[in-house]
């Protein structure tokens, strides 16, 4: 069965970026299940992933534009530590849910210094190309539940 809309898909890949670093992989793990068309995964991968069939292994390069986007200087910004309430200690790496005038987004702090803490609401993969090492394991239908979720149930997938 190849991969189509409205399809269950269960990969194996490892995630590297262009200096060869493993950022992230299920190998080892269960597979990573996400339904094909839900925007379950990055626009680059999917897109790369349509028309194969379990069994297939393939190398895909995802350019920033189809995967987490390119860095956004102005959502990195300074706020006053007072934003912060309820918190007692504030150190970069910590992040944090914000309101943003598009919703709720996160954002991380990169420097504390005094009263200011910069924080960053890029993606930490923003701007980078990511190169994917996949192999497809399984392609099934979609259960009428998981397509009005528009996800993925049992292993791998959602739970409730």
């Amino acid at each position: 069965m190849e991969i189509a809309q409205q399809r269950v898909v269960y990969i194996h890949y490892t995630l590297t970026n262009d200096a060869g670093e493993v950022l992230d992989s299920s190998r080892g793990n269960e597979p990573l299940a996400y339904l094909h068309g839900a925007g379950n995964i990055i626009a680059g991968l999917e897109s790369a992933l349509a028309g194969k069939q379990a069994g297939d292994k393939l190398n895909v390069r995802v350019e920033p534009s189809q995967g987490y986007g390119e860095r956004d200087e102005r959502l990195v910004q300074d706020v006053p530590r007072r934003a912060f309430e309820g918190i007692a200690e504030i150190q970069p790496g910590m992040s944090f849910q914000a309101q943003s005038n598009q919703g709720p987004m996160r954002v991380v702090v990169t420097r504390v210094a005094g009263d200011m803490v910069t924080v960053d609401g890029n993606h930490p993969l923003a701007g980078e190309a990511l190169n994917f090492d996949v192999e497809v394991t399984e392609v099934r239908d979609a259960s009428q539940e998981e397509l009005s979720h528009g996800h993925v149930h049992g292993p791998g997938g959602h739970h409730h």
